[in-house]
């Protein structure tokens, strides 16, 4: 069975639905996704966009899956850096499950070429954009947002 290139995984002091919510709530993603705000509708095949300070499109793709409040899967298509852009979409999928006390929260990209800049922007970016996910929701941040 195909393993993702990338995955990386945090155990979060939250309730999964906290989690879920944190995933699909642009006022919540501009907290710790760099900045961005997401916009989708959340169905299978909708468009999804992460949007910069200013407005702009900063990546953007479609759900192919989604299983509220546990699975999401989508392309998800850098647009911050042309080489990237170049390089196309990845696959994500982020998984959110209850574990014991503790909600594991899972994002893994798939078939990146090691040798890519996305590679190498993704193996830095994806554990910093979970770190910063754990921060806002244990900290609380997220009930003021």
């Amino acid at each position: 069975m195909p393993q993702p290139t990338l995955s990386h995984t945090a155990y979060i002091n939250c309730r999964p639905g906290e989690a879920w919510r944190a995933i699909v709530d642009g006022d919540l993603t501009q907290l710790y996704f760099y900045g961005t705000r997401v916009e989708s509708t959340w169905e299978p095949g909708a468009a999804i966009r992460y949007l910069g300070a200013d407005g702009g499109v900063v990546a953007d793709g479609a759900v192919i899956a989604i299983d509220p409040p546990h699975r999401l899967e989508m392309d998800f298509h850098p647009r911050w850096n042309p080489t990237m852009e170049t390089e196309g979409p990845v696959r994500e999928v982020w998984a959110v499950e209850a574990a014991d006390d503790l909600t594991k929260v899972s994002l893994e990209a798939w078939a990146i070429d090691p040798d890519s800049a996305t590679y190498a922007e993704f193996s830095e970016g994806l554990p910093f954009i979970l770190s910063g996910m754990q921060r806002v929701l244990e900290k609380g941040i997220a009930d003021e947002a």
